[in-house]
């Protein structure tokens, strides 16, 4: 699991351009999406509707771990950024690290007062989903929160 803690004072405290220049270098972090997911893109519920960028997550809770794995267009290096970020700061996690994980991350990271509206809508989308789909797996393999 990342340092979420560490990549929200990274984040916090820097103007718009530097904002934009670690979001493009997350971007640029992100793990390919395994094979077994990629005859999946089309045929699976695993896009974010929310998000106006075609967004895919697939969330795994194996051994009381997380592991999540998306695709995201590199020509969206925000949105996959962000996607980036979230799958550094989980993968290895707990579901009770996610859950307690805060809500607003999105203002926490100070993204809110450097982006869209809209993106703003469908980043929290993507972290609510997240998020949701850690719980509803960890609960359904009998993992308490």
């Amino acid at each position: 699991m990342g340092d979420l803690a560490g990549i929200i004072r990274q984040f916090r405290d820097s103007d718009l351009q530097t904002t934009l220049e670690m979001l493009v270098d997350y971007s640029d972090s992100l793990p390919p999406l395994p094979d077994r997911y990629v005859p999946l893109l089309e045929s699976s519920d695993a896009r974010v509707p929310e998000c106006e960028t075609p967004v895919f997550l697939w969330v795994e809770v194996d051994g009381g771990r997380v592991g999540i794995f998306a695709q995201v267009p590199e020509e969206s290096p925000t949105v996959r950024g962000f996607v980036s970020i979230l799958i550094d700061a989980f993968t290895g996690a707990s579901p009770l690290e996610v859950e307690e994980a805060p809500a607003d991350i999105l203002h926490r990271l100070g993204l809110d007062k450097k982006i869209g509206t809209r993106r703003m809508y469908g980043l929290g989308a993507v972290y609510a989903r997240i998020r949701r789909e850690v719980r509803d797996k960890a609960e359904a393999s009998g993992l308490k929160q």
